[in-house]
């Protein structure tokens, strides 16, 4: 698969290591930045992050800021992108699973690095259920990028 990867300032100490990750499963990276520790706002690194998501250059995405929060509110407020939050390797999988979730964040701060693997390779490998139920609610899930104010 094709992965996008893209972390702000506060998550860029966790974002070589996810890198390293999806690397060693046999995936290629596009990098959406940032490269250092310079101050960063996370709804532009979410944006490039997810535009090669929604154009087909990637399959699907990991975000990484300091909690994980501010990069899934910018995610899911993007047509067509269903963001997870995953602190662990449960929520990773569940998202994809029940959620048809194209796009995983994760919190520097808070996701212990003995977990990354584990978070990274769970949501890479998991699979839509694509059953009768699921794809119910997905469908009311991309009904809601209609809605306006």
């Amino acid at each position: 698969m094709r992965i996008a990867l893209g972390a702000d300032h506060a998550g860029f100490p966790l974002k070589q290591r996810v890198r390293e990750v999806i690397e060693t499963l046999g995936h290629d990276i596009i990098d959406c930045g940032t490269d250092n520790t310079d101050p960063v706002d996370f709804p532009d690194i979410t944006q490039a992050t997810c535009a090669p998501v929604l154009d087909g250059r990637a399959d699907r995405a990991v975000l990484v800021c300091g909690t994980g929060a501010g990069a899934i509110m910018a995610a899911n407020k993007i047509p067509g992108i269903r963001c997870g939050l995953a602190h662990e390797p449960y929520s990773a999988h569940q998202a994809v699973e029940h959620d048809d979730a194209n796009v995983i964040a994760m919190g520097a701060w808070l996701v212990p690095h003995a977990l990354v693997k584990d978070i990274v390779e769970e949501f890479l490998g998991a699979v839509f259920d694509d059953d009768e139920d699921t794809r119910r609610r997905v469908a009311k899930l991309n009904a809601l990028d209609q809605l306006t104010p």
